[in-house]
């Protein structure tokens, strides 16, 4: 999927401390994109709506836990 980051309004976590380790989300029309906040030029993961809220439910449900 290729989407126009040009013109995305990129949000930062509320709860960022300033330590640099932070992601970025923008949400778009068709996609939410999420970067690293330390590489504002560089890759950007693209995800559907729907793949969004499966991101989050996993989030939420701990399966990325280490």
């Amino acid at each position: 999927m290729t989407i126009d980051l040009t013109r995305a309004q990129w949000r930062k976590a509320a709860a960022s401390q300033g330590n640099g380790e932070c992601v970025e989300v923008a949400f778009m029309e068709s996609a939410v994109a999420m970067r690293d906040s330390k590489d504002p030029d560089g890759p950007a993961l693209i995800f559907t709506p729907g793949e969004w809220s499966a991101f989050k439910r996993g989030i939420q449900a701990g399966e990325f836990d280490r």
